[in-house]
């Protein structure tokens, strides 16, 4: 844990305002979201519940919170509106955890005096965005939280028990306590073997992030079987944090009364950049392309340029280069310029403007190139991601290696037990 991290107690954040980025207030914090792990690992912050000004009570995600303090909550000001519904797998802190009767732990593991939980603290994971509790302020003896008397102390998460998860039984929070250790792949695999009943039931418990990653790495089937078992206005925020050309795919697979009302209930901007791929052939660059790729204005410099490619959130094929071109940035972007590969953007010094550095030599795709020339250019030039250009000169996306080669292996590829092969050594 990073030195200069703040450790926050929860009850400090009871009730505190919550801003956007410009000051407005967008309400209060009502309590906060967290998963339990298995054993006595900390659990996990997932996010808030913010009381809005309509005293809707709604679901800020820790990813959206970039400032957290005693007097205050600072949120990017992107707030679904959506009534926050608790899944199985979650606990509300203020309203579940606290006040409970839980254990100490002796230095061999062995269960002590029983205490009641007043408080629990928060704190940042180094270098990430990732939250946990991480200690719990307690009181010996039997009384309640009001009770005045009795010792209190701060002790590590690890060292109470009455929280976590168990090692063994059934339930579907075993499950997802123990998939958040495997890779999306490797989680996609335990699913589509999974009873159809049982794989429903751990999707749901799933956060909207991970099951999103999850399904882009499951046989079109299980894709379809899953989405179609949620709520739909769940499946929408599910296809929103889906990768758009992944979203498309799987939309395409729906009856069209089916895809026309979830994309209704979806985001206008993500319903029109999966629209925007779907009217494309699937087997083409503008059918295999991403909508989201790094894009930078010409004055942008090499400093910019290196902290978009360091977004958590990015694959590895898309932080491998940016596309410069002229505004507007979101895609269709105005003019293309050209690419900047990260090995350049590591060669030059930091102020470098990233204008100076395109390689505008090479021609980019348009979006009806067939598959099998998308697999030969980037082959021939030894990219692992190429741009995407319309007629007048636009850049519509970004196609990745990893795309096109989901679609040259055969159908089936994503059942094969490739562990077996020997190919687990690498993990």
């Amino acid at each position: 844990m990073a030195s200069g991290a703040p450790r926050i107690f929860v009850s400090h954040l009871a009730g505190v305002p919550v801003f956007d980025p410009v000051g407005d207030q967008v309400g209060r914090v009502s309590d906060l979201v967290a998963m339990l792990r298995v054993g006595r690992r900390p659990p996990r912050l997932l996010g808030m519940v913010v009381e809005v000004l309509s005293r809707r009570r709604v679901f800020v995600p820790m990813t959206r919170i970039t400032g957290v303090a005693s007097g205050q909550v600072i949120t990017t000001g992107v707030v679904n509106m959506r009534r926050f519904d608790k899944r199985p797998t979650e606990r509300l802190v203020l309203g579940e955890l606290l006040d409970r009767r839980v254990r100490l732990v002796g230095p061999g593991g062995e269960e002590g005096e029983e205490v009641t939980v007043l408080d629990v603290a928060i704190q940042q994971l180094p270098a990430r965005r990732d939250w946990q509790i991480d200690r719990v302020f307690v009181r010996r003896g039997k009384g309640g939280a009001l009770r005045r008397k009795g010792e209190t102390l701060t002790v590590e998460w690890s060292e109470v028990t009455g929280f976590s998860l168990e090692e063994h039984g059934q339930g579907a929070e075993n499950l997802i306590a123990t998939f958040e250790r495997l890779r999306p792949a490797d989680v996609a695999n335990a699913l589509h073997h999974l009873s159809p009943k049982r794989r429903a039931e751990v999707a749901a418990a799933l956060d909207d992030d991970r099951l999103a990653d999850v399904l882009e790495e499951l046989p079109e089937d299980d894709q379809v079987e899953i989405l179609g078992k949620l709520k739909e206005e769940r499946a929408a925020d599910v296809l929103e944090a889906m990768d758009p050309d992944d979203a498309a795919d799987l939309l395409s697979e729906l009856p069209e009364e089916d895809k026309e009302r979830l994309l209704t209930l979806m985001r206008p901007d993500d319903a029109a950049d999966v629209r925007r791929l779907m009217a494309y052939e699937e087997r083409t660059a503008g059918g295999l392309m991403t909508t989201e790729p790094i894009v930078l204005r010409p004055d942008a410099t090499v400093a910019d340029a290196l902290a978009r490619v360091r977004q958590q959130d990015l694959s590895p094929a898309l932080a491998a280069q940016v596309y410069v071109c002229r505004p507007p940035d979101e895609t269709p972007t105005g003019k293309y310029l050209g690419t900047v590969h990260f090995q350049r953007l590591l060669r030059d010094p930091p102020f470098t403007l990233v204008s100076s550095l395109v390689e505008s030599d090479l021609p980019p795709l348009g979006p009806d190139t067939p598959l099998p020339a998308v697999t030969s250019y980037l082959a021939a030039y030894n990219m692992v991601a190429a741009p995407v250009v319309d007629e007048s000169g636009s850049l519509l996306g970004a196609v990745t290696v990893d795309d096109v080669l989901d679609h040259l292996l055969p159908e089936d590829w994503r059942e094969t037990e490739f562990h077996e092969e020997g190919s687990g050594h690498g993990r």
